[in-house]
């Protein structure tokens, strides 16, 4: 990925021009003549402000100008955010199950099926959407480069840190995956430059097959934990 203009999406060589530390020249857009990333000169605050209001340049800031090949050459970047989402990921399930009054092992058996088997289909169902719907080529490069998309793009589950110290209603859960779910359409139709519409509906059909899968193992494992129960009992 390289850099472009966070308002036409123009690929440009440069973002500014450093004259002495602390004193640089913005670059303007060859395209659309006005100035190619402002985002540069903006405080983080602002940056997380735009990205939360969906704001299209926020994203292709934060994409092709942060996260260039420049910062993808650090070894270990795809394992540090996977390790990431899914701890994010595993909290939510923590905090339902724990609701439930379950045991410690019962409870940590299906948090683990629930993150693994629930995010491999999210991710299998994911390019699979965006094969069928954007019609788009999947190679290796596009493949990391759409992994990460995801991964970065759903920065909401951070919320869920509050839901570990405060109590709140399980319906907040799906506020913040209905959140990850529009922010994932956003990255994604920045990423491919494919109708919002598709990317919408590609997203929308990742998250219905991870609900399902994991609705799935949570009735096959009680199924699973009646039997046991059942088994103990008759030959007590």
């Amino acid at each position: 990925m390289g850099y472009q203009c966070v308002r036409c999406s123009f690929p440009i060589k440069s973002l500014y021009v450093q004259y002495s530390p602390g004193n640089i020249r913005l670059m303007k857009c060859e395209k659309c003549k006005a100035v190619a990333d402002e985002y540069i000169e903006c405080e983080i605050m602002i940056l997380m402000i735009d990205l939360m209001l969906h704001k299209q340049k926020a994203y292709r800031h934060l994409l092709y100008n942060v996260l260039n090949q420049q910062t993808l050459k650090f070894e270990g970047l795809h394992w540090k955010l996977a390790i990431i989402y899914f701890i994010f990921d595993a909290c939510i399930h923590l905090y339902v199950e724990a609701r439930n009054s379950s045991s410690l092992v019962s409870t940590s058996c299906k948090v683990f099926m629930y993150v693994v088997f629930g995010n491999i289909m999210f991710l299998l169902t994911f390019f699979i959407m965006v094969k069928i719907f954007l019609n788009a080529s999947i190679n290796i490069s596009r493949f990391n480069d759409l992994l990460l998309t995801i991964m970065i793009s759903c920065y909401f589950k951070i919320f869920l840190i509050a839901m570990l110290v405060w109590e709140f209603p399980t319906s907040v859960i799906f506020i913040i995956e209905l959140f990850c779910l529009s922010s994932n359409a956003v990255a994604l139709n920045v990423m491919t430059e494919s109708s919002m519409s598709r990317c919408v509906w590609a997203c929308f059909g990742a998250y219905a097959v991870k609900l399902f899968v994991t609705q799935v193992l949570d009735l096959r494992f009680l199924e699973q934990l009646i039997k046991g129960w059942i088994q103990m009992s008759s030959s007590s």
